[in-house]
């Protein structure tokens, strides 16, 4: 009776994965912006889908770690962690690069007993973002959560549709200078679509 080969463990889970399971998320709001960036990546719809299969199953896992070790163990050591006070507590902000956009980090927002409360990208540090001034100046992947929140406030948090998704509502001005009531969808808190409701 012949020998069972024996079973080849699984390829580690690159950066390149990550970006792909970010890039997934998006394609419902803007599949020709993510099969760009999936071509700019070197990567094929095959790989999008075996990154994206092998992210929810590590998700899954009975064994599954929490967010914040998920991330130190598929992604690595953050490239930098900073103190953020939110409210009366000191977290710990920890970030990666992300080569697809070299002007932002994913970040992560651990508090001090582990549990993570964001999950997002964000600007970083010492990069320049937009100047958003009008409602034309959001344009998508262009800006985060943070950046359009500060730029119109108030600005109010809608739920999302999905767990890796946020929504703003805001006044904004038009071109013609008329103020506007706008929501922003986001999704890994990377703009993704505007709608003006002035309902």
């Amino acid at each position: 009776m012949p020998t069972p080969s024996p079973k080849r463990p699984a390829a580690p889970f690159t950066p390149l994965d990550f970006q792909l399971v970010l890039l997934r998320r998006m394609a419902d709001h803007h599949p020709d912006l993510v099969e760009d960036a999936r071509r700019a990546l070197g990567a094929s719809a095959a790989d999008m889908r075996e990154a994206n299969r092998r992210w929810q199953a590590t998700l899954r896992s009975p064994r599954s770690r929490s967010a914040a070790a998920r991330y130190a163990f598929l992604l690595g050591a953050p490239e930098s962690t900073a103190v953020r006070r939110v409210g009366d507590l000191d977290c710990e902000a920890r970030r990666w690069p992300v080569p697809l956009w070299p002007d932002l980090r994913f970040e992560v927002l651990v508090a001090p007993g582990g549990q993570v409360w964001n999950e997002w990208l964000v600007r970083a540090p010492g990069a320049e973002g937009p100047d958003l001034r009008t409602v034309d100046d959001l344009a998508p992947w262009s800006c985060t959560v943070d950046e359009v929140a500060r730029a119109f406030a108030p600005a109010r948090p809608l739920e999302g549709t999905a767990p890796t998704r946020w929504g703003l509502a805001f006044r904004a001005p038009d071109a013609r200078g008329v103020s506007r009531r706008v929501v922003a969808e986001f999704t890994w808190g990377l703009l993704q679509r505007t709608r003006i409701d002035d309902r």
